[in-house]
């Protein structure tokens, strides 16, 4: 199929916008709680504080969860799941655990082959080919599986959308057990049973579960009914990695039992688990969300994408080290082809970008009949970080058809600019970050004007700016292994509970200088403190020099047997001077720092001074303004503000 290449409208370029965070209260955590607040350093509470944490009992809950409620109290047909795996497991019955192909289903699929093989069963893993069927459960398959003699059919992270499929297996006189965590339908389809997040009461800590979640309480459920704690063993490993594999938030139960996980994680008796890391090369490391996300999950993800997801069942479910590792080595090996992949498709969408000149189309449409179907999501995601743009990749499917992915940045709801193109699609689906369609290929030009107009919609609604949005201002030289331990109380970090992103103005450019595969690594300054910092996948025309203000997420990077502390920069701007501009509705204050107080004129001319400003974060507040001036809030308001852009409080 030809490359497709159509006129496109056009948008003005990106630009990036920080937005700096609300000064804190003089006493945020209220008169006389210091000593109750667990030893954390300000820039941390400052932080917490930001995201809602705004009492001693919500940071300890943060920082050593609430056990798991029981869960029978919560989903309301467990009980019945648990009654009809038991039957299957004391008769020995064969049971269809159909999973799907990306790693949160095929860690959920391992999870209760290797649960319910221990109890007495006899479970087959079932999951469709993501070239070959696509998402979900099929027809096809449940006729191979009834004919096979199969009964009982658990789904695990799919299902609730299979409507044809298991109206199929009903006529065919199959049980069904139904656990998935996908948005609900108006029309479910037939099932003995269900677990889904949603069934639970409103705040419920299970509402967050990801497919291994759920696949993780019917386990449970199930050894505490039967009396079988051992037959458990391994599944909180194989919860952790999906749950972050699968990008889950992390909190309720999540944070409950990763903290209980990950800490053994690297200590698996999981042979599979242990080739991988081997490897991977971090066997001798003890594993976080981080190792996790990106480490362990992109080798699992891999076969999924381009090969027979069965393979990632067998590797965590094995006894047998040598065929773990011979698995483990077929994972890698797709990992590889993965990332060559990912690398020439990104190269050549580069280049039909590029080739438009530097006035972009607001939706990047682009295809290829000949891009590969499993990472093209991978190369979208990609794009959207490079352009701050929303991007649709399109691979040729046969038939006249198109496969795509569609990812997009925050704001721009892929979900519904799908659905209000529907039409003129043949399918669709997704949420609002990610989604998926397939179209004709004669329908491609109407669906790139409309997806284009959408798009300059939500351009002019302001969704111009790449929005840079701090969390708390950080002096290089509070940056030592302590603060690091300190940080480290607060994981593990991801979705609902990121790390920390921190910002740092004034800091000096000692060195910079661009490595191989265009990443930019500077050597920064403020005081006596010098610390490296990184810049993945550097966009900027010129190397930075002078001062500089850094937005950053703190690592620790190992290399060679080294550690060190690192900047991980996420965007980084001239430093803003001595004066700053603040705009507050139809009116604009110029603000400079002047001794240890700060200076605010209005566009009249009018100043007014504040003598000494204490920074916020450390649990101060603004100090005495000249005499006769308004000590009105909106005022004080201002000058915690002008001291915020100024860098002089985080």
């Amino acid at each position: 199929m030809a490359t497709l290449r159509l006129q496109p409208l056009r948008s003005e370029p990106i630009e990036e916008r920080w937005l700096l965070p609300s000064p804190l209260p003089a006493d945020p955590f209220g008169p006389g709680s210091s000593r109750e607040l667990c030893g954390l350093p300000p820039e941390l509470l400052a932080v917490l504080w930001r995201r809602g944490h705004r009492s001693a009992d919500s940071l300890a809950d943060l920082l050593d969860p609430p056990p798991a409620p029981e869960p029978r109290e919560h989903f309301p047909d467990l009980i019945d799941a648990e009654s009809r795996l038991e039957q299957a497991c004391r008769l020995s019955e064969a049971v269809a655990i159909c999973g799907d192909y990306d790693a949160d289903g095929m860690t959920s699929t391992a999870l209760l082959v290797g649960v319910l093989q221990r109890l007495g069963a006899r479970p087959e893993a079932a999951i469709p080919s993501r070239m070959q069927e696509g998402y979900g459960l099929n027809v096809a398959m449940v006729e191979r599986l009834a004919a096979a003699g199969i009964a009982l059919l658990i789904t695990v992270d799919n299902g609730v959308s299979a409507l044809e499929a298991l109206e199929r297996a009903e006529a065919l006189g199959l049980e069904v057990i139904l656990t998935d965590h996908h948005s609900l339908p108006a029309r479910m389809p037939p099932h003995r049973a269900l677990l889904h997040p949603a069934t639970t009461p409103e705040g419920s800590p299970y509402r967050g579960l990801a497919g291994v979640g759920l696949a993780y309480v019917l386990a449970e459920g199930l050894c505490r009914r039967m009396g079988r704690s051992d037959a458990l063993a391994m599944a909180l490993d194989l919860f952790c990695i999906g749950t972050i594999a699968d990008m889950a938030p992390l909190c309720g139960v999540n944070r409950r039992w990763l903290l209980d996980g990950l800490p053994r994680l690297g200590r698996s008796a999981l042979k599979g688990l242990q080739a991988l890391q081997q490897l991977a090369g971090i066997e001798s490391r003890p594993l976080d969300a981080q190792l996790v996300g990106f480490q362990l999950a992109p080798r699992i993800n891999a076969v999924g994408r381009l090969g027979d997801p069965r393979l990632v069942v067998d590797l965590l479910t094995t006894d047998d080290g040598n065929q773990a590792l011979e698995l483990a080595q077929s994972c890698e090996a797709m990992n590889r082809q993965r990332r060559e992949l990912c690398d020439a498709i990104e190269a050549e969408a580069l280049a039909l970008v590029e080739a438009d000149g530097p006035n972009r189309a607001p939706f990047l449409l682009l295809a290829q009949g000949h891009w590969h179907h499993g990472v093209i999501g991978i190369v979208a995601s990609r794009l959207v970080e490079r352009f701050s743009l929303p991007v649709a990749l399109l691979a040729g499917e046969g038939n006249g058809l198109l496969r795509a992915s569609v990812r997009a940045p925050r704001g721009f709801a892929v979900d519904r600019a799908l659905a209000a193109c529907s039409e003129l699609l043949e399918r669709h689906g997704g949420h609002p970050a990610a989604g998926g369609f397939t179209v004709r290929a004669e329908r491609v030009a109407a669906l790139q004007e409309r997806l284009e107009r959408l798009a300059l919609q939500w351009l002019g609604d302001g969704g111009t700016a790449r929005l840079v949005e701090p969390e708390a201002l950080l002096g290089l030289e509070r940056i030592d292994r302590d603060f690091f331990a300190q940080m480290q109380r607060l994981e593990p970090f991801g979705i609902g509970h990121p790390a920390p992103l921190f910002w740092s103005c004034g800091c000096e450019v000692e060195s910079a200088r661009l490595l191989r595969g265009g990443h930019l690594q500077l050597q920064l300054a403020q005081g006596v403190r010098s610390l490296r910092a990184m810049a993945w996948r550097w966009q900027g025309e010129e190397l930075p020099r002078g001062l500089i203000d850094v937005a950053y997420h703190l690592r620790l990077d190992r290399w060679q047997g080294q550690e060190r502390l690192q900047l991980e920069l996420v965007a980084l701007r001239a430093r803003q001077g001595e004066e700053v501009v603040l705009q507050r509705r139809d009116r604009t204050y110029w603000c400079r720092r002047e001794g240890e107080g700060l200076v605010i004129r209005n566009a009249a001319g009018q100043e007014r001074r504040l003598q000494s400003f204490t920074p916020v974060a450390r649990g101060a507040g603004a100090e005495a303004c000249d005499t006769g001036m308004d000590h009105s809030p909106a005022l004080l308001r201002l000058f915690h503000d002008a001291a915020m852009a100024l860098g002089l409080a985080g």
